[in-house]
């Protein structure tokens, strides 16, 4: 059995990675998460009633809960936004809903607020969190709506772990789940690096996501002492693609080993024809892409056989749409899963007393975190790093993996 829980930061910090022990499920990958530190060899947590819960003035909860516990946890989504957020939002909720289950034991209560898709709605949707006891925000999905929920739980000191890709809104006390974009381009640059290909090129967009990836193109170039050979960015139509696409294939030619094209589906594919009647061949400029890659769009694309991009590892997340299916009988979008590890987390660290759970200290441990996506850990300004593998596409549409996700952050920076 583990020793109770102790006010010593050390102590907590073992009995949160003993969660991760006990969400193991038969046959399939780790569905808690868990402070990657030295490993207990049982454990668990128990119930903790109503010890360090709520504060006992805080408002009456309005609006759905999940869970019975005495901690609470705010969960911001779109549920009564435009467009596709609906479903989003259902998505996260019910990713919420099966990381409470699977924490049963964990004294939480997570108590959803819909932000209506827009700035105002999260305002007052982290408004009524924040009168209703909530120690923790998770969530909102939009930089814009981040950023306005975070004008509100600042001054209640109550921090925010947000789902926005967005770093601008990040800082200390916001933190951001998501999957960024820097973190793709620093994982296969150097990846593409460390197995001989030294002179790259990139074919970007011209828009803020591309001057994203630009800048962690050239930093992590430059200290690898990878050799830029060429830059050219693009437009947002079909037709503006082709100028920049011949000109990057003129420069990369014969001067290239590399060529990052991070961008999704449908610019992609209408760069590659382009790429290939202007010489390039991808047997020997290794093409890259991004997080955006892991998709079928992608695998069928017989220019991009061979590519590499970088990605979570597949098992996590193939367990955890399994779950999902039989659970709420349809797919869950791709962001549900940040919903589940954000509850996971929030749940494994209720055991630490009212005051110590959510603080900076303990949400920005370096050792880091591991959920359905793999490793995962805040830095100090909000960013976050993750562990990522290297995926290849192969002939038939299908993908292999060429270098695993890490285990743990020492072996990170391959």
């Amino acid at each position: 059995m583990a020793s109770p829980v102790s006010r010593n930061r050390s102590s907590l910090l073992r009995t949160f990675s003993m969660v991760a022990r006990r969400r193991v499920v038969s046959g399939a990958a780790l569905f808690g998460v868990a402070l990657v530190v030295a490993a207990c060899s049982a454990g668990g947590f128990s119930r903790l009633g109503t010890i360090d819960g709520a504060a006992p003035d805080a408002a009456p909860v309005t609006g759905e809960v999940i869970g019975t516990g005495s901690v609470r946890v705010a969960l911001l989504v779109p549920a009564s936004g435009g467009g596709n957020t609906g479903a989003i939002a259902r998505g996260l909720r019910n990713a919420a809903e099966l990381a409470v289950g699977d924490f049963s034991a964990a004294d939480i209560q997570v108590i959803v607020k819909d932000t209506q898709g827009s700035p105002a709605g999260a305002q007052a949707a982290a408004q009524a969190a924040v009168s209703e006891g909530a120690e923790l925000i998770l969530g909102p999905l939009i930089s814009s709506s981040v950023s306005a929920a975070a004008s509100v739980a600042r001054g209640a000191n109550v921090p925010i772990i947000a789902f926005s890709t967005d770093t601008s809104v990040a800082g200390q006390g916001v933190y951001l789940l998501s999957f960024l974009p820097q973190n793709d381009i620093r994982r296969v640059v150097n990846y593409a690096h460390g197995q001989g290909r030294r002179s790259h090129a990139a074919l970007l967009p011209d828009n803020a996501y591309g001057r994203v990836v630009e800048g962690a193109f050239r930093e992590t170039a430059a200290a690898r002492g990878t050799r830029v050979v060429a830059i050219e960015r693009y437009s947002n139509n079909q037709a503006a693609v082709v100028g920049p696409a011949q000109s990057l294939a003129a420069s990369a030619v014969g001067n290239a080993d590399a060529l990052l094209m991070p961008d999704g589906s449908g610019a992609v594919a209408a760069i590659t024809p382009i790429l290939s009647t202007q010489g390039v061949n991808p047997q020997s400029i290794k093409l890259l892409g991004s997080g955006q890659w892991n998709s079928t769009a992608f695998r069928q694309n017989p220019f991009l056989q061979g590519a590499w991009y970088p990605a979570p590892d597949p098992t996590g997340w193939t367990n955890f749409v399994s779950r999902y299916q039989a659970k709420f009988g349809s797919a869950p979008p791709r962001l549900a899963s940040l919903s589940y590890d954000a509850v996971s987390l929030a749940a494994a660290l209720t055991r630490a007393p009212a005051g110590r759970r959510y603080t900076d200290g303990v949400l920005t441990n370096p050792s880091g975190f591991s959920g359905i996506d793999g490793i995962f850990r805040f830095k100090r300004d909000g960013s976050n790093e993750r562990g990522l593998a290297i995926l290849e596409i192969t002939a038939g549409g299908g993908t292999r993996t060429v270098d695993p996700a890490p285990k743990r952050f020492g072996l990170l920076g391959s």
